[in-house]
């Protein structure tokens, strides 16, 4: 399993209202896969700003990654709250993430957009549906730093005009956008096996391994949702 050891697990795993207490070990582990997620998106959007054809698309990504940097800022505080350097917290996930975002680094501006929009949604999907199960105040930063923003309006719209005049673009992105969920579903799978007490975090707030499934099977339908908002499917 992951890097520590089960002994390690927050005793109380439960609130008495029955969600997972916020003393849970797990939960610092899942604000730091969130920062190291954020912190990355940060850097990753100010690069592919580049590939914009156009001015206004540069300050959309740009406003994009400033978001981005202010959800790191949330998390960097809710662990300083917690006692734990926001840097130490993030070292285990590093190389998992960024093995991520380079099987799939963009070669285009529109692979940009579609990962920005639904590869991100994809691992956002994972994150939110176990905020459910987790205690109010835990939860409340999770959705906070995973919401979208206006800015997914913009790339929608960047997308969709694109691949109605384009029969091939679309189906080249459509391609792309099936790649993305199927790395999406690895790394997050790679993740949590990482460290022993996010795992046993994920697995109370799914219930089991069959929960865990149905979560998966949720990013999908999801994932497929998206796509069609894309003009993808």
């Amino acid at each position: 399993m992951g890097a520590n050891s089960s002994t390690a697990l927050g005793a109380a795993s439960e609130s008495s209202d029955g969600r997972i207490s916020a003393e849970h070990s797990g939960v610092t582990d899942l604000f730091a896969v969130l920062a190291y997620g954020e912190i990355s998106a940060f850097y990753r959007l100010a690069e592919e700003a580049k590939l914009s054809p156009t001015l206004r698309g540069r300050v959309a990504v740009a406003k994009m990654a400033g978001n981005e940097m202010e959800h790191f800022k949330t998390l960097e505080q809710a662990l300083a709250d917690r006692g734990v350097d926001v840097f130490d917290a993030m070292a285990p996930f590093v190389r998992a993430l960024d093995a991520y975002h380079a099987s799939t680094d963009p070669s285009t501006w529109l692979e940009s957009m579609v990962k920005f929009h639904v590869g991100d949604g994809i691992a956002a999907d994972f994150y939110t549906e176990i905020a459910g199960a987790l205690a109010p105040e835990v939860a409340d930063v999770v959705r906070d730093v995973l919401a979208e923003t206006s800015h997914s309006e913009f790339v929608i719209e960047e997308v969709r005009t694109a691949v109605a005049r384009n029969r091939s673009e679309r189906d080249r992105l459509a391609l792309w956008g099936r790649r993305l969920l199927g790395e999406a579903i690895t790394q997050a799978q790679y993740v949590m096996a990482q460290r022993d007490s996010l795992t046993e975090l994920v697995l109370t707030a799914t219930g089991d391994l069959n929960g865990i499934a149905t979560l998966f099977e949720h990013m999908q339908n999801s994932h497929a949702e998206r796509m069609r908002m894309l003009g993808l499917s």
